[in-house]
């Protein structure tokens, strides 16, 4: 759901590009996935409701039901985690906002709430890169509530409603484990080796050769994050060591492109994408030892929480002022629904500014889009409640299957969506709800996006300048130990991790501070040379890596099935 991150040569005209924001993608390869889980996650709350003639409760059904959306890219273990943080997340915020709605009606009041719960939601879901959708199903649930009157005594009813949702929820998001239970795990292993083999396509010196590496080295990284998530123990210690090879693979690659084979690369990720056996890479397999070391595992972990909230600080600054205003403009030109302007100012907030302004255009050219559908589909939908709901569940899935391609696009299929539940308390001016939700959209997107630039990130060149001394530092330990004849079993593994996850951070902070406005010079040349000495210094260590012996005594990757 995110736009592509611009690179530091792009010019602020590209950046900032209305072609360029609303072009369409390939669609995600499991786009199928989030739509389905979506579906079958709303449509038994909704018409169990229907059929107890209690459809005005869908909103609460609705927050936990909507917690299917995450975790789909995560291996089983860490998803079933992550989607109970998510649950206890939305109904932690449905809390606060149904508190919040008992005890006042001035909507000052419920506003200000419900623009420090976004700000809120969207540092943590930054934070612990929870993934898409993101905060902003959480802040839309949350801000919803706080406008739908409430009594104290009505709160453990409606929470119990959201928390036996998001129970099923949860269930469907973790299904699929039934029939490929190492299917996270081997998708984000193909995704390094297709990245790798873009990558050996340019030869390493062709057109468009430093994108692909750092895309490769993305992908690489976040395939050894997916299955150091695994457990190093167990029936899925083999699949996970199986896998690793084909990473390691995919680091060859990357560090030797002019000596890679793209076909082959490519032949071992379409090998990944079914059920059977995972192929085997004819290399020699390394010690387990160092493969799955601790040491290597700790190089890897996240910061703690609190100090992965410092930076997203400007952007939590962004979000509270931004949805305030939003809201108050709205409250000032007397729209009876203020949250929607404070969701779409929430929905605006990305990495930098670049990314904001293309989402700003995608959210108003997809709205004003959504709106026109809504207009056409409303007589279909006043024609009984069935339909409504049925309507509902198609534009669900059309939003999830759409959003892959363009953010713009699956908001063509949320907003009239969100249009259509308002009506399931009762019937709506259709001519009403379009106007409000016509004007929320263009108040929200023009105030939040003066806000961002009134709220800017001073502090990009300073990560910066702290990424490149990480980089150094880790490139550092990595060439101290390869000029040792025997470095200790697992250092070289943990620095060589080290020193790539430090580079796919650099990478990540320098394109992130490229597109800030109104900040002070970025330290070009020394991002430059740090990434020429981490990638020489790195190919250096994969290449002693993948020379080892043999010494491993395990079951060779032909023997592992999925």
């Amino acid at each position: 759901m995110s736009s592509a991150t611009p690179t530091p040569g792009t010019s602020p005209g590209r950046r900032l590009s209305l072609a360029g924001a609303l072009r369409l993608r390939r669609p995600s390869e499991i786009w199928f996935k989030p739509a389905l889980s979506s579906v079958a996650a709303v449509a038994p709350p909704n018409l169990l409701l229907l059929a107890l003639g209690r459809l005005d409760l869908a909103m609460y059904t609705m927050a936990g039901s909507l917690c299917a959306l995450y975790a789909h890219h995560r291996p089983y273990p860490a998803r079933a985690r992550t989607l109970a943080r998510v649950v206890l997340g939305m109904l932690g915020g449905v809390a606060v906002a149904l508190v919040t709605a008992s005890l006042t009606r001035n909507a000052v009041v419920l506003v200000t709430v419900g623009a420090l719960l976004a700000a809120v939601q969207k540092a943590l879901c930054d934070a612990t890169r929870v993934g898409p959708p993101g905060n902003v199903v959480l802040t839309f649930i949350s801000s919803a509530t706080l406008f739908v009157p409430q009594t104290l005594g009505q709160i453990p009813g409606h929470l119990a409603l959201g928390a036996a949702a998001g129970a099923w929820a949860w269930l469907v998001g973790m299904a699929p484990a039934l029939v490929r239970p190492h299917g996270p795990e081997r998708r984000a292993t193909a995704q390094a080796l297709n990245a790798a083999a873009a990558h050996a396509v340019t030869r390493g010196t062709g057109d468009g050769h430093a994108p692909a590496r750092a895309a490769g080295y993305a992908a690489v990284q976040a395939a050894w994050q997916t299955l150091l998530s695994l457990p190093a123990t167990g029936d899925r210690a083999t699949t996970r060591r199986a896998l690793e090879r084909l990473v390691v693979r995919s680091e060859v690659a990357l560090t030797a492109p002019a000596d890679a084979d793209p076909e082959r690369l490519r032949a071992w990720a379409h090998a990944l994408r079914g059920a059977g056996r995972i192929p085997r890479t004819g290399d020699a397999p390394g010690p387990a030892g160092e493969l799955l070391g601790a040491d290597a595992e700790l190089a890897t972990r996240p910061a703690p929480l609190w100090q992965r909230l410092g930076p997203l600080t400007p952007i939590a600054v962004r979000t509270a002022l931004g949805c305030a205003l939003a809201g108050y403009a709205s409250l000032a030109l007397g729209i009876g629904r203020p949250y929607w302007a404070l969701v779409t100012a929430a929905a605006l907030y990305q990495a930098n500014m670049a990314l904001t302004w293309t989402r700003a255009v995608q959210r108003v050219v997809g709205n004003i889009a959504g709106v026109l559908l809504f207009a056409a589909l409303t007589p279909l939908a006043h024609l009984g409640q069935i339909l409504l709901v049925l309507l509902c569940l198609a534009l669900n899935f059309g939003a999830e299957a759409l959003i892959t391609r363009n953010y713009w696009l699956g908001t063509v299929c949320v907003t009239p969506m969100a249009l259509l539940i308002t009506e399931f308390a009762g019937y709506q001016e259709p001519g009403e709800l379009i106007t409000e939700r016509a004007v929320d959209t263009l108040v929200g997107a023009l105030v939040g996006f003066l806000a961002a630039v009134v709220v800017t990130d001073r502090r990009a060149g300073d990560r910066v300048e702290r990424a490149v001394s990480a980089a150094d530092r880790a490139r550092e330990r990595a060439a101290r130990l390869l000029a040792e004849p025997a470095p200790a079993p697992g250092a070289l593994e943990a620095a060589r991790r080290g020193l790539a996850a430090a580079l796919t951070d650099l990478r990540a902070t320098a394109d992130g501070a490229a597109g800030e406005w109104w900040g002070r010079a970025l330290p070009q040349e020394r991002v430059v040379l740090a990434e020429r000495s981490g990638h020489r210094t790195l190919a250096e260590a994969v290449r002693r890596q993948a020379a080892r012996p043999d010494r491993d005594t395990g079951t060779t990757t032909e023997d592992v099935r999925p």
